[in-house]
Parts: structure tokens; C-alpha cells; sequence
């Protein structure tokens, strides 16, 4: 294991106890039970888009860090990130074709945007360690 990756992940033994995995899983179960909801033709559609990019983003971060190297967690923080962009699109979307109520939107945005914020911020502090 490098010595960045060492330092980026201190006490924390597994990637379960990462917040941010903590966070992206209950986000992906969110869309679970959003896209329950969801008209039956989106079943194969949306819903299934939505259900792939919100698993995505937990299962690239304990993938990364199970391969206990600073760039392949790196690399999967990204992968994470681009899914996060994913979701956040296909929420828009759902939204705007009324699949979901303002407050179900905005609530989701801002689980999205804390999932983002908290990936951009181990993506800087592995860059940093470089």
C-alpha cells in the first residue's frame, strides 16, 4: 500500500466506515424508494438508469479502496463522481416529467450535491498528497 494511501486513510480500517460510503448508500437507497413510485413503462427506463447510477457511486468507493492503492481509489473516486453526475441528471429528469414532488426533488439534490461535495474533497486530498 503507498504511502499517500496510508495517510488518506488514518484510523479507518474499512470502507464502511467512510461517511461518504455511508452517505452514498442511504442516497441509493432513497432512489429505491423514489423510483418505487415511478409509472411501470420507466420500470426498464429511468427507474433502471437511476437504480444503476446511485449503486454505482457506494460500489466505486469500497472498490477503490478494497484495492488499497492511492490511484486506484483515486480513479474510483472519479468513476463515483461521474455516476453522482448521472443520478443528478436523471433526477432532473424525473422531476421535470413530474415522476417526483418538489419536495422529493430538492431533498434528493441535496443528498446528491453532500455525496459531490464530500467526493471532490477526498479527490483534493489525494491529489494533495501526490
Amino acid at each position: 500500500m503507498s504511502t499517500e494511501y496510508s495517510a488518506m486513510s488514518g484510523r479507518v480500517r474499512t470502507f464502511k466506515e467512510l461517511l461518504v460510503w455511508q452517505k452514498s448508500l442511504a442516497l441509493a437507497n432513497r432512489i429505491y424508494s423514489l423510483t418505487k413510485g415511478m409509472p411501470p413503462e420507466e420500470r426498464y427506463g429511468l427507474a433502471s438508469q437511476m437504480q444503476r447510477a446511485a449503486v454505482s457511486i457506494p460500489s466505486n468507493i469500497a472498490e477503490g479502496w478494497m484495492r488499497k492503492s492511492s490511484n486506484s481509489f483515486l480513479y474510483s473516486l472519479r468513476i463515483a463522481l461521474g455516476s453522482n453526475g448521472e443520478l443528478e441528471t436523471q433526477i432532473e429528469i424525473a422531476w421535470q416529467e413530474r415522476y417526483l414532488s418538489d419536495v422529493e426533488y430538492q431533498e434528493t439534490i441535496q443528498r446528491i450535491e453532500e455525496v459531490r461535495k464530500m467526493l471532490y474533497g477526498m479527490v483534493s486530498s489525494l491529489n494533495a498528497d501526490r
